[in-house]
């Protein structure tokens, strides 16, 4: 009859209704999944990325560990080498003021002899007491000459020591600044080899 065959296509229609809405959820199961997974494959990639920054990052902080211990070393040094030079600066500049002292107290005396010896010489009325003040003057003036001469010589090899530790000093300055500058450069190459791994390792993912 015209009812039966209406709630037959009411049944049918119904049936196809639920037939397409279960495929719809089973299409829309299926999407779900790859997406889950395609998340977790996204997710374990980020897993891996993050350990190669992590040891990226733990080859650079051994790199300038490394890098400040060695500069560190290298100031320690340098400030010794430096305390070093200063006391021999300040021991040689001791002597340099000792023998001054010594030579002024020598040239002291040796003019208060030539006086004692000029008092003696007016004071003596005899040829022969002239004769012998003017041989002892000689004499004394001889020596006065010889120690300034030695004197000066040994002025002028103290004089020629501290320059020559000055240029000593100035040649560690020197290289010290090369050392620090050459660490520098060390360090920046150190780290751009760095950089440059983990870029690598980034392009490769």
């Amino acid at each position: 009859t015209f009812q039966t065959n209406i709630l037959t296509e009411l049944k049918n229609w119904k049936l196809n209704l639920i037939q397409h809405h279960k495929l719809q959820m089973r299409q829309e199961k299926e999407k779900h999944a790859a997406h889950v997974k395609q998340l977790q494959n996204e997710m374990e990639n980020q897993k891996e990325l993050l350990h190669t920054y992590e040891i990226s990052i733990s080859r650079k902080d051994e790199v300038i560990t490394n890098l400040t211990r060695t500069l560190e070393k290298q100031k320690e040094r340098v400030e010794l080498m430096r305390k070093f030079t200063l006391w021999r600066i300040q021991h040689v500049k001791a002597k340099q003021e000792e023998y001054a002292n010594r030579i002024a107290d020598r040239q002291f005396r040796t003019a208060l002899m030539k006086k004692v010896w000029a008092a003696w010489r007016s004071l003596s009325d005899l040829k022969w007491k002239d004769k012998v003040a003017r041989a002892c003057q000689l004499r004394a003036e001889d020596v006065c000459v010889q120690l300034t001469n030695d004197y000066e010589a040994k002025i002028a090899e103290l004089t020629a020591t501290l320059e020559q530790t000055k240029a000593e000093i100035l040649r560690l300055h020197s290289e010290r600044d090369q050392y620090e500058d050459t660490m520098k450069k060390a360090f920046m190459r150190g780290v751009c080899a760095l950089n440059l791994e983990a870029m690598s390792m980034f392009q490769s993912k």
